[in-house]
């Protein structure tokens, strides 16, 4: 498979860390962006690589040459002119007869690009779209999509957002050979308004969320962001083929207010602390991932859509401190019948409803998690003994001790005391 690389921006918000170069060739831990790139495609056997450069192409040339000394074949496009996000694609009508990765070159990433492939595939689709959470999805493209991964709309950082996912396009796409059939001519294309939004209403754009590590280097905070996260060993620790590790956390009286059955999404209110603790996980190289019970499903007192409006208000709200969930497990059954307006379908027992593990485990496969160094952490001994069941360590969060359990009072006091182990 091909892989396209699009090297001609100008970096003008990063400029004050190398104006004299490209912006894919800024150094970084004393390497160019665009050479960590082309690192991660060669681990993957993904070699057969195409530059699109402009701005101060020369730059790229020299250095990369034609890949042998990189262990990778490069040919180059050169923009004569600023061609936007897409334009220069039309150069590949006829080179590329196959499904392909179109890379922002801007970006820093270690990711499992097999996992993407196969979600992409399974869709049969003419796009799919690598989209993660981020520390700032205010300032964001937020993708929307249904359950299974269909793209439903694209919120610009322009559009007015209350509650929403925190679903950002990495700048990672898998894209159809068929889709250069459009370009007649080397015009000026922006790609995802020109290339990508028209698919939705095609129902031919899907998403692949990932927790892996993408992140853009558009300003000088971010680059010195990324610049810490590749001296901690972060970035290469969040690809999928390594062996990660998680807080899992409880929700109702863990993250938000306990209320009861939350029905209401008025109700829904993060405790104190709750967005610096999960801040800390996300800093620390854990997953942050959400195991619910919420039989308020099963029950018919919430709807699907409703459960996901209350999730999508606390990732809002984590999201406004900089604070994001890698994921949520949610359990929809309860065993007892008789409710008015009950949903047969989910009136059963599971295996997923704690205190049995199985949501932690669904997660762990998901995501190669170890379990042996990941955590539970919730506000019933419910939690603790569903966290055991599943091979986890567990703190219990509560105002008295709790026998034979590391104890905290609170979220935030306890991802300290994880993180002080």
């Amino acid at each position: 498979m091909k892989t396209v690389i699009m090297a001609g921006g100008k970096g003008t918000r990063i400029a004050s860390i190398n104006a004299d170069v490209p912006k894919p060739m800024i150094e970084i831990c004393g390497k160019p962006i665009l050479e960590y790139q082309i690192e991660c495609l060669k681990k993957q056997n993904l070699t057969d690589i195409i530059l699109v450069i402009g701005h101060l192409g020369n730059v790229i040339e020299e250095y990369f040459k034609n890949g042998e000394r990189h262990g990778v074949q490069i040919v180059y496009i050169r923009e004569e002119y600023p061609l936007g996000t897409a334009g220069a694609l039309y150069h590949l009508k006829g080179v590329i007869t196959e499904d392909f990765l179109l890379i922002n070159g801007d970006i820093l990433f270690d990711v499992d690009f097999t996992l993407f492939l196969e979600a992409h595939r399974k869709n049969h689709s003419m796009a799919t779209i690598f989209t993660h959470p981020n520390s700032h999805p205010y300032d964001s493209g937020i993708i929307v999509a249904d359950r299974e991964g269909g793209v439903t709309g694209w919120l610009t950082k322009e559009d007015e957002k209350k509650w929403y996912k925190n679903r950002v396009n990495a700048g990672l796409h898998l894209l159809s050979a068929k889709l250069l059939d459009q370009f007649e001519e080397p015009e000026k294309r922006d790609l995802d308004r020109d290339i990508l939004k028209p698919l939705i209403a095609e129902h031919q754009l899907y998403v692949y969320d990932s927790p892996e590590y993408v992140k853009d280097m558009g300003t000088p905070d971010r680059y010195y962001s990324v610049e810490g996260d590749i001296k901690s060993g972060l970035v290469e620790k969040r690809n999928l083929s390594v062996k990660q590790k998680a807080v899992f956390l409880d929700r109702d009286g863990t993250i938000n207010k306990y209320v009861g059955f939350l029905k209401d999404i008025d109700h829904f209110e993060l405790i104190d602390g709750v967005a610096q603790a999960v801040r800390m996980i996300n800093r620390s190289g854990y997953l942050a991932i959400v195991i619910t019970n919420q039989p308020v499903i099963a029950r018919g007192e919430v709807s699907w859509e409703e459960l996901e409006e209350i999730h999508n208000k606390m990732e809002t709200l984590l999201g406004n401190s900089g604070a994001y969930i890698d994921d949520i497990f949610c359990c929809p059954h309860h065993p007892d019948q008789g409710f008015a307006g009950e949903r047969k379908e989910y009136k059963k027992v599971c295996e997923c409803r704690k205190p049995k593990p199985g949501l932690l485990l669904q997660a762990a496969q998901k995501y190669n998690i170890d379990m042996g160094n990941s955590w539970m952490v919730g506000d019933s001994m419910g939690d603790m003994e569903a966290g055991r069941r599943a091979g986890c360590k567990v703190v219990y969060l509560g105002d008295e001790k709790a026998e034979g359990e590391l104890t905290a009072p609170n979220l935030l006091e306890g991802i300290k005391l994880i993180l002080a182990l």
